[in-house]
């Protein structure tokens, strides 16, 4: 099989701590499964530009905001299939072979992996189960767990709306539980905003958040709301 996966990071000041998300991503270019990686950069004051010169990447720019920058990188992808992953997630060591058995059983499910957090909070081990158990019941896995998915299949869902925020929720919904498989793998996220805004803080607020967006609540309203 030749190497079908372009792989889309949406980049906002992350050369600091893209690192770890690329290292576990080499396995895939060594495995002979990634194509090409793309990291599509809103407006970032660092060496993002450096960087992906660094390790081979295509950089390219769009407004900020991961449903726009997400879109952006869909556009300019060239291979069959896409993997979208935020700059703070890192695959498991094995994780090519769990992509490819996926891509081998043809294109009309995409894959997303399971959750973990980079922390030992007792915190963390609940809202890990938490987010799995939501994607499991409710067919909504987030952006932070990765989404492996045909080219043909995100264009007949419509792709990532230009939105800054709920980009994710969107595009899951719109695939369905009978066109989402969650992968044999589990990606590891950061913690960082848990930790400087409390876990049960954080929790409440994406949830309240989640709820809200379902009742109609524009995405720029809550996009402002989150970020207070």
């Amino acid at each position: 099989m030749s190497a079908p996966v372009s792989v889309i990071i949406p980049t906002l000041n992350a050369a600091d701590t893209i690192g770890p998300c690329l290292s576990a991503l080499a396995e895939g270019a060594f495995d002979g499964l990634v194509a090409e990686l793309i990291l599509v950069d809103g407006g970032s004051s660092d060496s993002i530009a450096e960087l992906a010169e660094g390790v081979g990447a295509r950089l390219i720019k769009a407004p900020q905001g991961r449903g726009s920058q997400l879109s952006a990188g869909a556009d300019a992808a060239r291979s069959t299939w896409m993997l979208f992953i935020h700059a703070d997630t890192v695959l498991p060591p094995g994780w090519p072979s769990v992509f490819r058995a996926h891509i081998e059983r043809g294109a009309s499910r995409a894959g997303y992996a399971g959750l973990a957090f980079d922390s030992t909070d007792r915190m963390a081990r609940v809202t890990e189960r938490w987010a799995n158990l939501r994607s499991r019941l409710f067919a909504l896995p987030y952006g932070d767990q990765g989404l492996l998915i045909h080219r043909d299949l995100y264009r007949a869902v419509g792709g990532y709306d230009a939105i800054p925020l709920m980009e994710d929720v969107a595009l899951v919904r719109r695939l369905g539980r009978n066109r989402l498989t969650r992968l044999a793998v589990t990606a590891t996220t950061a913690a960082t905003r848990y930790e400087r805004d409390g876990w049960t803080r954080r929790g409440a607020r994406n949830l309240s958040t989640l709820a809200l967006y379902y009742l109609g609540w524009r995405p720029e309203t809550l996009a402002k709301r989150y970020r207070r």
